[in-house]
């Protein structure tokens, strides 16, 4: 009997770092459990990484690149967006469009070459990730098996999925002059989810000036598009939302729960754990030095740190920094507050010279809060740091709370480190993982103000949830429990870990 060929698994992630990191998590993890991985950036996305590798690897008197195996590559293809695009206003709308309607050739003449070239396996699967449903039909065009690897929870996929059947109830899109008002409206029809807010369905349910956007609009055909894949993949596990699974898998040809993908790739199972570093190369999207940060927290008492961040799409007027600042020091306990280069929204006169990342935080805080009595060693140190590697940081002994924007790979990062949450929602599925963070699963508090519009965050509020959270027996009782359900998932005979072997056993049948 001829020896199977090795699975070849081509993943193509939606060029942005919420989408990066989980995609390459996976397939870190495919390639321990025994496929051929190739992970396609884009060129643009590719030489980031590169840069960001090469400086590390600077950094630690390696080459860039040390320990690279050939059955994981990378490759690249253009993402179709001109400069004048990449530098607008509205890029994430022109990356969207750019990445649906132009990227789909080179990736067809890419899966071509792979085919053709000798010691490649070839091709027997491709997988996209959420927003890049055209490479399912990509996959289909050349007769080649497709799963999707959906980076939210499985509760917001269900309720991306339902959009189009609140469509046609009449409450999609919100309109008229009582939008506010509609958006409070309480959906509880629909098998899987909990009893919800309209509002909490999508961000894009809530922009006032535009309530039937581009982006709800794509959003709702991605989750849709999700049927052409031959099996879904969830960033999740099986204890955590049963009933938004049960609800998908009558829906969906396939689901398999991966998740979450952190805790399977830290557990180091499988064929080749041990033997180099996965695909060597990149790592996680722009990945530098955090040593100052776990420097930092080695000296805080455990369970005394209120970690901050806001993902990669927030963006804070300089009203909200302030606010927010003032009320992580109003709660007394120390803050590391990690800031994205663009979090802070930058005024007309701003140049290129203009302070980014932490510097734009600290320029933007009145002299009063440096010189506050609330701030000092002895009560409320803080740190304020344009990166950490975040896992990292919530897996440390010193941290206790998580002051996060509710994006899905922070939610599922938290629970697996068993660091309860206080949720500030302000973007896509964020209002829908604060819902079930908060009133499902028991690990977290909302602030329900949103970020770069809405309500202004008011520093009394931001003090009292920090407060209740770190407080709150019940909640930390609540994460630690979900702490040893997610491990139990990700062992050797637990459901992730086995939903691994079985994508790689799905692939080689192919």
């Amino acid at each position: 009997m001829a020896t199977p060929l090795r699975p070849h698994a081509v993943i193509v992630p939606y060029p942005c770092s919420g989408n990066i990191n989980p995609a390459l998590q996976l397939a870190k993890l495919l390639h321990r459990h025994g496929a051929y991985v190739t992970f396609v950036n884009t060129e643009h996305n590719h030489r980031r990484m590169q840069q960001a590798a090469a400086a590390a690897a600077e950094k630690e008197g390696a080459v860039a690149g040390d320990g690279e195996d050939d059955t994981f590559r990378f490759e690249t293809i253009l993402d179709g967006l001109s400069d004048a695009e990449r530098g607008s206003n509205d890029y994430g709308l022109s990356l969207c469009v750019a990445t649906s309607q132009r990227c789909a050739a080179p990736l067809r003449e890419l899966i071509v070459r792979l085919n053709a070239t000798p010691g490649v396996p070839p091709v027997s699967c491709v997988v996209p990730t959420y927003l890049m449903s055209f490479v399912l039909d990509v996959a289909a065009e050349l007769g080649i098996p497709s799963m999707l690897l959906w980076g939210c929870s499985a509760g917001a996929l269900l309720g991306h999925m339902k959009l189009r059947d609140l469509r046609h109830q009449g409450y999609i899109p919100v309109k008229g002059t009582y939008q506010e008002r509609e958006l409070e409206a309480v959906i509880d029809w629909i098998p899987g989810l909990p009893s919800m807010r309209l509002g909490d369905f999508s961000g894009f349910l809530r922009r006032m000036d535009d309530p039937d956007s581009f982006g709800l609009r794509f959003n709702e055909t991605e989750a849709t598009n999700c049927t052409k894949a031959g099996a879904v993949l969830l960033n999740t596990f099986e204890g955590l939302e049963p009933d938004a699974l049960a609800a998908l898998r009558a829906e969906l040809p396939r689901v398999f729960t991966v998740g979450p993908l952190g805790t399977l790739l830290a557990a180091g199972h499988g064929a080749a754990a041990e033997k180099k570093k996965d695909g060597g190369g990149p790592g996680q999207a722009d990945e530098p030095d955090d040593a100052p940060c776990m420097s930092w927290l080695d000296a805080q008492a455990p369970g005394s740190v209120v970690y901050v961040s806001f993902g990669s799409h927030a963006v804070l007027t300089p009203a909200e920094v302030t606010e927010l600042a003032w009320g992580l020091a109003a709660a007394g306990r120390p803050f590391l507050w990690s800031v994205r280069d663009d979090l802070v929204s930058r005024a007309g006169g701003a140049t290129a010279a203009s302070p980014t990342g932490a510097a734009a935080v600290l320029a933007v805080l009145p002299p009063e809060f440096f010189a506050s009595s609330a701030l000092s060693p002895t009560t409320c140190s803080f740190l304020i740091t344009s990166w950490c590697a975040q896992e990292r940081v919530l897996r440390h002994r010193a941290v206790g709370c998580f002051l996060t924007h509710g994006g899905w790979n922070s939610v599922c990062e938290s629970l697996a480190a068993g660091v309860p949450m206080v949720c500030c929602p302000g973007f896509a599925d964020q209002y829908t993982n604060s819902k079930l963070a908060a009133d499902v699963w028991g690990v977290a508090a909302r602030l329900d103000e949103g970020l770069g519009g809405g309500p202004v965050i008011r520093r009394e509020k931001v003090a009292a949830r920090v407060r209740e959270v770190m407080l709150g027996k019940g909640i930390n009782k609540r994460v630690a429990t979900w702490k040893v359900t997610a491990e139990a998932a990700a062992r050797p005979g637990g459901t992730s870990y086995d939903n691994i072997q079985s994508v790689v056993k799905a692939m080689t049948m192919n």
